[in-house]
C-alpha cells in the first residue's frame, strides 16, 4: 500500500494527525528504524490545558519531598539539604527543558526513547526505553507500598496490610485502564490537594519559626547555628570539612527521587490538546516550581526541626517522620498530623498512578518503533493503548512482595537498581538534545521557530550531561568506605544493563548514530496547525483568573 493511500485510510482522531507524514526530507524503508509508525498510532488528544498545567505544578510533588525532606535534613544538616535539592534541581530543570524543546517541535508517542531512536542512534533509543519503562513499572509498586504503609498511621494492624495494598493496585490500575480521562481529571484533583497540603506545610513551619505556635517560641534560623548548618556522613571523622561535603553527596540520590517525574508533562504530549502551547507553557513554569514548592520546602523544612532530632531516624513510613509533623509535635500541635498524613497518602497514589502511565506510554511507544513486541500497540477506539497498561499493571502487584518478610528484602533490590534508572532518563534526554541541536543547525532549522526553545541552550544540556554523568558515578561512593557487594550491585549494576541493552541492539541490528545532515525532523509529526487549537482570548474575570493559574 502507497503511503498517499495509507495516509488517507487513516483515523483522523490519532495523535499524528498525518498532514506531514508523507513530506519526507530523509528516507528510510530499512525495517531497523521504525520512524513512519503514524499506521499504527492511535493514541488520541484528550488531555486538557488544565489537567497539563496542574501535572507540571505538582505532578511529581510526593513523598520524595513530603517524607524524604526528613531523610535529606538528618543526613547533610538544613544548608547541605538545600544544597543539594538546588544542585540536583538545576540538573532536572534542563533536562525538562530538553525534552520539552523537543517535544515541541514533536509530539508524538514515544517521546524521548523515541527522539533518542531517531536523532542519536536506534540503539540508544532501545536502551533508554527500556531503561525508563524499568524504572517507572518498578516506581508503582514502591509508591503502592508507601501507600499502604502511610494507612498504618491510623491502623496499627499489619495483617490488614495485604488487602490495603489489594484496594491500590485495583484502583491505580483502574484509573490508567478507564482511560486518559480519567486520568487527567484523577492527577487534576491530587494536584491542587498536593498543592494545598505543600502551602500548608510551609505557611505552617513559617508561622512556627515566627513563634505563632502553641509554644510561642521564636525558632529563626537557631538550628542553624546549633547543631549547624551541616552534618557529616560519618565516613570521615577525622576530617570533618570532607566528611560534611560527603554528606551532601550522600542526599543527592534522595534529593533526585523527589523531582523524579517531572517529565510527564513531555510523555503525555501525542494526549494532550494544543500540546505545544500547553508544554511550552509548564516547562515554562517548572522553574518558579522548584524554586517556590522544593526550595523553599527544603528551607522552611531546616528551620523548624534540628538534623539532630532522634525522631529523624525512625524510619516509619507515614507522616510520624515528616519533618513538617515533627516541628508541628514539638510545637504542641496535635491536629495536623491526621491532615498531613491523609495528604500524603493521597500523594503517593497519585505517584503510583502517574508512573503506570509513564511506563505504559513508553511502551507502547517502543512497541510502534518495533523494539517491543507488536502487540503493545493494541489501541481501543477510544485511543486507549490497553496492551500496554495491561503489561505495565502487572508490576503494580509486586508490591505483595512487602507483605513477606523474605520477599522485601527481594523487593528492596528491585527499588535500588531502579533509582538510578532516572539519572539515567535525564542523562539521555540531554545528550539527546545536544544532537538534535547539533541536526537543526546542519540543516539550517531555526528552532526560535519552535513554539518552546530556550535561549541557555545548548549550554543547559551541557550542563545536566556533565553533573549527571557525575551523579550515576557517585551515587554509590559510601560502598568504598563500608564495602559490601549488595550495597555495590545495587549502586552500579544499571550501569553495564544500560551498556548491555545498547550494545546489544546494535550488534543484532547493526544501527549506526545519526550525522546531523542525515536526522529526519519531519517523517510523522505534525504540523502546528494540524495540533493546536487557537486560544480564545478571555472574556471575564473568571476566565482571565483561569487563564492565569492554568
Amino acid at each position: 500500500m502507497s503511503e498517499a493511500k495509507q495516509y488517507d485510510d487513516k483515523d483522523q482522531t490519532s495523535s499524528l494527525e498525518k498532514g506531514a507524514v508523507h513530506d519526507y526530507v530523509v528516507q528510510h524503508s530499512d525495517d531497523r528504524y521504525h520512524f513512519d509508525a503514524a499506521d499504527l498510532d492511535r493514541v488520541q488528544r484528550k488531555l486538557k490545558q488544565r489537567h497539563v498545567q496542574m501535572i507540571a505544578i505538582a505532578g511529581t510533588l510526593g513523598t520524595g519531598l513530603f517524607l524524604g525532606s526528613g531523610h535529606a535534613l538528618q543526613a547533610a544538616g538544613p544548608l547541605g539539604a538545600l544544597i543539594a535539592y538546588a544542585f540536583v534541581g538545576s540538573t532536572a530543570y534542563a533536562s525538562l527543558c530538553a525534552v520539552g524543546e523537543m517535544t515541541s517541535h514533536a509530539p508524538i508517542s514515544g517521546t524521548f526513547p523515541h527522539f533518542a531512536a531517531r536523532w542519536v542512534d536506534p540503539a540508544f533509543g532501545f536502551a533508554v526505553g527500556w531503561n525508563y519503562f524499568y524504572t517507572n513499572a518498578i516506581s508503582v509498586p514502591v509508591e503502592i507500598t508507601a501507600a499502604g504503609i502511610l494507612l498504618t498511621f491510623w491502623d496499627k494492624n499489619m495483617d490488614h496490610q495485604a488487602g490495603y495494598t489489594a484496594v491500590i493496585c485495583v484502583l491505580v490500575c483502574a484509573i490508567n485502564v478507564f482511560g486518559v480521562r480519567w486520568f487527567g481529571e484523577s492527577e487534576f484533583v491530587f494536584s491542587i490537594i498536593k498543592l494545598l497540603l505543600i502551602t500548608v506545610l510551609i505557611i505552617t513551619g513559617l508561622v512556627i519559626d515566627l513563634g505563632g505556635g502553641p509554644n510561642h517560641e521564636r525558632l529563626g534560623f537557631h538550628y542553624w547555628k546549633t547543631p549547624g548548618p551541616l552534618n557529616g556522613a560519618d565516613l570521615e571523622p577525622n576530617h570533618p570539612s570532607l566528611d560534611k561535603f560527603l554528606g551532601i553527596l550522600s542526599v543527592l540520590v534522595q534529593a533526585a527521587f523527589s523531582f523524579q517525574g517531572m517529565e510527564l508533562v513531555a510523555i503525555a504530549a501525542s494526549e494532550t490538546v494544543s500540546p505545544r502551547r500547553n508544554i511550552a507553557k509548564a516547562v515554562r513554569r517548572v522553574f518558579w516550581r522548584i524554586l517556590l514548592f522544593y526550595l523553599l520546602g527544603i528551607l522552611i523544612t531546616g528551620m523548624v526541626v534540628p538534623f539532630n532530632d532522634s525522631n529523624l531516624l525512625k524510619n516509619t513510613g507515614t507522616a510520624a517522620e515528616s519533618p513538617y509533623v515533627l516541628a508541628m509535635t514539638r510545637a504542641g500541635i496535635k491536629v495536623l498530623p491526621h491532615i498531613i498524613n491523609a495528604g500524603i497518602f493521597t500523594s503517593a497514589f497519585s505517584a503510583g498512578n502517574s508512573f503506570l502511565f509513564c511506563s505504559s506510554r513508553v511502551l507502547y511507544g517502543l512497541a510502534l518503533r518495533g523494539q517491543a513486541p507488536k502487540i503493545f500497540t493494541y489501541c481501543t477506539k477510544g485511543g486507549l493503548p490497553l496492551a500496554a497498561v495491561l503489561g505495565a499493571s502487572c508490576f503494580a502487584f509486586l508490591s505483595f512482595m512487602n507483605v513477606s518478610n523474605g520477599a522485601a528484602t527481594v523487593f528492596n533490590w528491585f527499588v535500588n537498581l531502579s533509582t538510578v534508572g532516572g539519572f539515567f532518563g535525564w542523562w539521555s534526554m540531554n545528550l539527546t538534545y545536544v544532537w538534535f541541536y547539533r541536526g537543526f543547525r546542519a540543516q539550517g532549522i531555526d528552532r526560535k521557530k519552535l513554539v518552546y526553545y530556550n535561549p541557555l541552550q545548548p549550554y543547559l544540556s551541557y550542563w545536566g550531561l556533565f553533573w549527571i554523568t557525575i551523579f550515576i558515578l557517585i551515587n554509590g561512593f559510601s560502598v568504598f568506605w563500608k564495602f559490601n557487594a549488595a550495597g555495590f550491585l545495587t549502586a552500579y549494576i544499571n550501569v553495564p544493563l544500560f551498556i548491555g541493552l545498547y550494545a546489544g541492539w546494535k550488534i543484532i541490528k547493526r544501527t549506526k548514530a545519526w550525522k546531523p545532515h542525515e536526522m529526519d525532523f519531519v517523517t510523522g509529526i505534525p504540523t502546528v496547525e494540524e495540533t493546536e487549537i487557537p486560544e480564545v482570548p478571555p472574556r471575564n474575570f473568571g476566565e482571565k483568573l483561569f487563564q492565569i493559574v492554568f
